[in-house]
């Protein structure tokens, strides 16, 4: 493929509409950076090629024309001197120099046409790579932002289930400590009418506060 149409085609190319077909847009951007990059050094360094020759040209050109006007004079100086056939000669030898010259002028107008092209296409190719470029950043922003989104939302998994945990753990020692204590109170002696009815109103409200405790931890799993 020619460098010509290379650029044409990364030109003409719809980046955003690449990038949301692409399975890892990150990657293809990557690779269309690079492929821009080394897209714009090929062309510059063309560009700078086709410059330079515009320049030997341009000097040749007029080294040319200077030639034709060397004979001119030389011409004249014939026909003063009487020298026709001189004149004649040296006139050959002037058209021969006109002739390189033109065929020289139409080279050139090619070169600085070559040359305006490559500029055009760097151009344009500088400002497809800066899209290109602030794609890549944008698609870097957001992955980061996921992942950072992802390890919070791990991390208040983490905390949350932990936390649970360990209040289940305080809860449940609570509850044996009390029901260690009740024991003593208790051991030894009969308990009142009063006393039973007052245990098991205090076990409903435990219990009641133990299962809503076990509903809220199991809450999240279901999730």
């Amino acid at each position: 493929m020619g460098i010509f149409t290379r650029v044409r085609d990364i030109i003409n190319s719809n980046i955003s509409a690449m990038l949301d077909r692409a399975e890892d847009p990150e990657k293809l951007v990557k690779l269309m950076i690079r492929e821009m990059e080394d897209t714009l050094v090929e062309i510059k360094a063309n560009c700078a090629g086709s410059m330079a020759t515009r320049k030997k040209i341009q000097r040749e050109m007029e080294s040319m024309l200077e030639m034709a006007k060397t004979w001119d004079g030389k011409a004249s100086l014939a026909i003063d001197k009487g020298r026709e056939d001189l004149a004649r000669e040296a006139l050959l030898e002037k058209r021969r120099f006109v002739e390189r010259a033109e065929a020289l002028e139409q080279e050139l107008e090619q070169t600085k046409n070559l040359v305006t092209q490559y500029q055009n296409d760097i151009m344009q190719l500088e400002d497809k790579l800066g899209a290109a470029r602030e794609k890549q950043r944008i698609l870097v922003q957001r992955h980061r932002h996921a992942q950072d989104q992802k390890r919070k939302e791990n991390g208040i998994r983490r905390f949350d289930t932990s936390d649970a945990v360990k209040r289940f753990e305080e809860f449940e020692q609570r509850i044996d400590r009390m029901e260690a204590e009740a024991n003593l109170v208790n051991f030894g002696r009969k308990p009142s009418l009063k006393d039973e009815f007052d245990a098991l109103e205090a076990d409903s409200e435990i219990e009641q506060e133990l299962a809503n405790l076990k509903a809220r931890k199991s809450a999240p799993a279901q999730q």
